[in-house]
Order: C-alpha cells, then structure tokens, then sequence
C-alpha cells in the first residue's frame, strides 16, 4: 500500500506511534512529525480532547473522527473509559445523532447500504463493503423502530454502528471482522421525506413479500460471501422482527436484540430483584406495559424461564399480563399481534374489565408484583399506579426502561419515596445512585450491552450452529452472582463499568451451553480456550 493510503486506512493506521523502523519500511518518512509516541500518549491526548467538547452531540463527533482515523486508537479509549463514553458512543447520545445523521455526514464508517430499489446488487455492495476482511459479524438494520424515536430510515444505520463499537469495546470482537448494514427500505417519516438532505430513498416504506424478498436475498448473500457470520437484527418495527427472526433462527446462528436482548437482561434484572428479596420466580405476577417488539421479547423469555423451572404452558401463561394503548389486552381486543395472542385475558376473570384501560386501575385488578415498562409513554409510572402496586406486594420490581431519558416511564427517585424505599428498580438509562432515608441505592441498568457483546462472543467463539433457548438462559443466569445482594440499596444488576469482566462470564456460559447442547464446531472443546484464541485487544 502506498504511504497515503495507510494513513488514511482505519484499521491499518497507527499514526504517531509507527516506530522509525516502520516508518522507513511503509514509506512514511516525511508524512508523520518525528516523535514516536506510544499508545498511552496517543490516547492521553485523545481523551483530553475529548474533555473540552462541549455536549454529548460534540463529544460523540470528536469521537467518531479518531473512529475513522485510527480504529485501535478509539478501542483504546472506549475501553479504558466505557462507563463514561458508552452513553456517548450509543444510548442516549446515539439518538440526536440518528437524528441528525444526513446532516452531519462524514464517512460512511464501512458500512453496506442495501437499497430495495436495487436488490440486484444486494452481493455486491456486502462485498464492497466488506473491502476484503473477513466477516463473522453483522448487525442490519431497517430502522423502523429505532430506540423510543422510531422511524429513521437510511439514519438508522448509526445505530448499527454503534452496536458494533459496544461488541468491540466490551468483548473484544476483532472490527476488522464486523460490518454495520442497513436495509434501505423508505420511511414513513415524513420529516425525512421532505428533507432535501436525507440520504435514504424518498418514498414509504415498502412493505410485504417484496421486503421480505430482500431480507432473504440480504441473509443468504451474507451467508454466502461470510459463511460464518452470525448476524444481529436491531430495531425492526413490531410487524417484522419476531418474523424475521422466527424464520431464520432453526437455520442460522442469528439474534435479535430488541426480542431476545432486552428479554435476557430484564431477566437477569428480575432474578437479581428476586435474589435480593428472597423470592421465587414462580411465584410472580408480570405486567407488561407497552405490548411491542420490546414487550413481548421480555414476556416470552419470562415465559420461557417459567417453563424451564417446570410449570406448563398453561400454567405459565397465567403468569402475564399485557397492557399496550388499549389498556389490558383481552381475547377480544382489536389489533392483537401474533405474539400477544397466546398471552391475552379472558373478560371474565375481571367484573370491570370494561374499564382496564387506565394503568391504576389495571394494577388494583391484576395486583402485579412485577411491571416492566417498556412504553416510550414518559410520566407513564404515576404516584399512583405506583402506590397501588406497592400497597399488594411487599418489595415491587418496577423497571421502566424506555429510552432514551425523555420516554422513561418514571425516575427511580420517585419510585423508592412512592414505595418507601421497597421498590427494586432497573431502568434503561444510565441513572445515578439514589439516596433515600439514609440508604444509597444503586440503581441497576437494564442495557442490552450487558447482554449482547457476551452473547455474540459466545457464538463466535463456540462457531455455534445456531442460537437456542438454552444458550439465551444461561446468558440471563450467568450475570447471577455479581452484585452483593446482601447490601442496603444493592443493584439488581452488575454496574456498566463491570462489563468486561461480566462480558468474558456470560461468553463462557454461552460457550459452554452450544457445546453440551452439540451446537459448538466439533473443534471447541473448552469454552475459555475458545474465547481467547479469537478475543480482539487495543494495542499495536
């Protein structure tokens, strides 16, 4: 390669730290000043830069220059200071700057962008963008349903990219072997549609077999060039993403994380809560609020897990209770999903069901002792639906997790003073500690990137066939364990800046289920050897 284009290739350049010899060798004399600085200096610097932006919008764009400059560099910092900068690099940052992606665009950061105007050349743009390296990762997205914002079009692929930089970061998946991909499929956001600077195609949404056409061309191109790639599907509206991924799952190692990720760690949540208060998991009644994508994912894991622990389909629906924006969701409730069907109430269960569209009144009927949020309806939690659940249970599990900070159903403040300081809480947000009454609560966040980096490594480092129930529970499980449960105010889930330590627990539980399962390559043997041999590091 010439001296330029080393310079100027992300995953090759090493700026200011190629050594004199390397210099001389690459043809680089003359193009860098003389000091040659190590990778601590580099990112020294870095990081004081970082410092003096501003906001978060300018923070994040700072970051994403060294991004495309010199990918190692960037690893570096987010590695070494991921509690602080995740919030920057991904959520609540990464909203604004989906937002505002065509204003503000830059490089395209590797990325294959998949028209359905054009699915003739769905191979060819994987293998441009590909640029050669060799692919085990993939997150795609359509971005029907991007975070609480929704439809964002073309926009959405930050979002892609920004799960990457967590898998990354958090699990050491080598970036030279991922590739962010969107599926190009219109919008209905009319913002965008008559914005003269919006990049994505200007008409709706296409719909149908002819989307889901492009999907199959897009998975089976993927597989086709990538024969081991395992591909995350993020943030596809509620009609596609459990078809989607139903379709391909028996197949093809794949994962969504808007069903499966926030199920596992609102499950991991809710056996941390029950670990804290003694109780059992069978033993629980759940409320969902917000009947999505996101919602069904949590209750259909919880229903899951119920099984596991041996109670019957049956008996395990009984569990469940969902609300979405007709109030409790009935046998005759019009507009049911094919996910919410097997979960819905009978009228006659409730004297008043006639009048379950108010989430006060649902929660005196139900008298749920855990209610997940997962909404986008800000202010949802009042003082006294809250009341009304605290007053039936002795320490309710509330986890309002939409996101971002301006959807969140209520703030973890307000839930300990409206239930005394009983309430065992997750949010989907970064949340400072609370004190109240003199005890400090750790609030726990329930964040998929607890979750998917460890699977993802798991996968890769298994070469499993697939992703199953088993693998998806032990990941849940395998967070057990790391908080001190026994502490005034404990978290019902590890902190943020824990996460490369419980990233490496919940890869080998993965690991070590795809092998007894038999869906390892017949090579993986030992969970922890595989994971080295393939775990990625920032340095040169």
């Amino acid at each position: 390669m010439k001296a330029i284009d080393i310079i100027h290739n992300p995953f090759k350049n090493k700026g200011t730290a190629f050594t004199k010899e390397e210099r001389k060798k690459l043809g680089l004399i003359g193009t860098l000043p003389s000091d040659v600085q190590t990778i601590e200096q580099q990112a020294k610097r870095v990081y004081d830069q970082y410092k003096i932006r501003p906001d978060g919008m300018q923070k994040r764009k700072f970051l994403m220059e060294v991004f495309n400059t010199n990918r190692t560099l960037f690893y570096y910092v987010l590695s070494h200071h991921i509690e602080e900068l995740l919030p920057i690099v991904y959520d609540p940052v990464i909203a604004p700057a989906i937002e505002q992606y065509s204003e503000i665009f830059m490089l395209p950061q590797e990325a294959a962008f998949l028209s359905i105007d054009d699915t003739d050349e769905i191979e060819e743009s994987l293998k441009n963008a590909a640029d050669g390296r060799d692919i085990r990762l993939i997150v795609v997205t359509d971005a029907e349903g991007i975070l609480g914002i929704g439809d964002w079009g073309a926009n959405g692929v930050n979002i892609s990219v920004g799960k990457l930089m967590i898998y990354t970061a958090a699990a050491g998946i080598d970036p030279s072997q991922v590739l962010p991909v969107s599926l190009d499929v219109g919008t209905n956001n009319e913002t965008l549609l008559n914005d003269p600077l919006y990049l994505g195609l200007k008409h709706k949404r296409v719909t149908g077999e002819k989307y889901y056409d492009m999907v199959d061309k897009f998975v089976k191109s993927a597989r086709k060039l990538f024969p081991e790639v395992y591909i995350h599907f993020e943030d596809f509206g509620r009609d596609n993403a459990t078809k989607i991924l139903d379709k391909y799952r028996n197949d093809i190692p794949v994962f969504n994380d808007d069903v499966q990720g926030t199920g596992i760690v609102c499950l991991a949540g809710v056996l941390g809560a029950l670990e804290i208060s003694g109780q059992k998991l069978t033993d629980q009644k759940f409320l969902t609020f917000g009947a999505g994508t996101a919602g069904m994912g949590i209750a259909n894991l919880l229903f899951k897990e119920l099984k596991l622990q041996g109670l019957s389909d049956e008996e395990a629906r009984k569990h469940f209770y969902l609300v979405d924006k007709q109030g409790l969701l009935f046998e005759d409730t019009e507009g049911l999903t094919p996910e919410q069907k097997p979960f819905v109430r009978k009228r006659s269960e409730f004297e008043n069901s006639e009048e379950l569209t108010d989430l006060e009144a649902i929660i005196k009927a139900v008298k749920p002792s855990v209610m997940i949020g997962t909404s986008t309806t800000p202010g949802a939690f009042t003082e006294g639906a809250i009341k009304a659940m605290a007053a039936n249970t002795e320490r309710p599990i509330i986890f309002p997790i939409s996101n971002p900070t301006k959807l969140i159903e209520a703030m973890p403040n307000d839930l300990l003073k409206w239930t005394d300081g009983r309430a065992l809480i997750a949010t989907g947000i970064p949340v400072q500690a609370t004190e109240y009454k003199g005890v400090n609560y750790e609030i726990g966040q329930a964040n998929n990137a607890l979750i998917y980096p460890g699977v993802g490594l798991g996968v890769l480092a298994a070469k499993a066939k697939l992703v199953s129930d088993e693998m998806i529970s032990a990941a849940a499980h395998s967070l057990g364990g790391l908080v001190d449960t026994t502490k005034p105010g404990a978290a019902v889930l590890p902190p943020v800046k824990q996460i490369h330590t419980f990233t490496q627990t919940v890869a080998k539980a993965v690991c070590e289920t795809a092998i007894k399962q038999g869906l390892a390559d017949d090579s993986v043997k030992d969970a922890e050897a595989a994971i080295r041999a393939i775990k990625w590091e920032a340095k040169y």
